[in-house]
């Protein structure tokens, strides 16, 4: 028995149609603004959209942690991520991951993850997401905005993998393009840019990059309290050969900048988690770090 309306073939143009239509990329759009109430630092706004989610676990102290989601499980070119976050007066606020973020081959089109955050008055933000791992050919452009209030304290790690070298991943061409941003009262106190492009793999080989080394991550601690911070900052470096640690001052804005290089994901964690430790005053690293 034969229901419904008549069937046709599909013709050759109906495949050209098919190939042309535009693959479905994912995007998303998350914000967090935190005010301080009765002395604990509380949700003032909200707001997710698309892929992008925000958890906030219970936190036992007066702080507050936003745990970020990107819910498509991955990026891939010509995907999409906004997230935006503002730390009002005297707030404390710690960002950080479900999970790392995997930069899978793009086909077409370069991925774009773009992050602003404002810190106002005595407050403190500390950007900790989990580390991003760039597949081979992977494509990615990402952005760090920050606006600090004169007094406000700001701690930053981002680490990247190229591969996962216990799965037996390199990466050997792609993109990864990473731009910070850094002002306080208006002005600017930390700029970089850093780009790996085409043959990673030889860049990353050249002693004067990588040498090798299939992980590494930029450090930037911006604090009233950062030369206090600096020599045991250097005494948990010293036995790392491949890292360096710098002191800065900048319009009366004191800086922190470590770089640190690893064979891998593994070895990595092993140092930053007691960096970020020692200036989160003794803090752990985020609890879905260790999950």
């Amino acid at each position: 028995m034969h229901v419904g309306g008549a069937c046709r073939q599909g013709t050759s143009e109906d495949l050209s149609d098919a190939a042309i239509i535009a693959p479905q990329r994912a995007w998303g759009k998350g914000r967090l603004v935190a005010k301080s109430e009765r002395g604990r630092t509380r949700i003032a706004e909200l707001y997710q959209e698309g892929c992008a989610k925000i958890r906030l676990p219970k936190t036992f102290d007066s702080s507050m942690e936003a745990v970020l989601i990107n819910s498509s499980g991955g990026v891939t070119g010509g995907d999409q991520l906004e997230w935006g976050f503002a730390a009002g007066a005297g707030t404390s606020l710690t960002l950080t991951t479900q999970a790392c973020e995997k930069i899978y081959k793009a086909s077409a089109d370069t991925a774009a993850i773009a992050t602003r955050i404002s810190v106002a008055a005595g407050a403190r933000v500390d950007w900790l997401p989990q580390e991003t791992i760039l597949f081979d050919r992977a494509s990615l452009s990402r952005s760090l905005e920050v606006d600090l209030a004169p007094d406000a304290s700001f701690l930053a790690v981002e680490a990247v993998l190229l591969g996962r070298k216990a799965m037996g991943e390199a990466v050997h061409a792609g993109l990864f393009r990473d731009r910070w941003r850094v002002r306080s009262g208006g002005r600017l106190v930390h700029a970089e840019n850093l780009t790996l492009a085409d043959d990673i793999a030889r860049l990353a080989a050249r002693p004067a990059t990588l040498g090798g080394a299939a992980a590494f991550a930029t450090l930037l601690y911006a604090a009233p309290d950062c030369e206090a911070m600096l020599s045991k900052l250097r005494g948990i470096l010293a036995p790392v050969v491949a890292s360096g640690v710098s002191h800065y001052k900048v319009g009366g804005r004191d800086k922190l900048v470590a770089r640190v290089a690893a064979a891998d994901g593994f070895e990595l964690r092993k140092i930053l988690v007691p960096l970020i430790s020692h200036l989160r005053k003794d803090a752990s690293v985020p609890k879905v770090w260790t999950l």
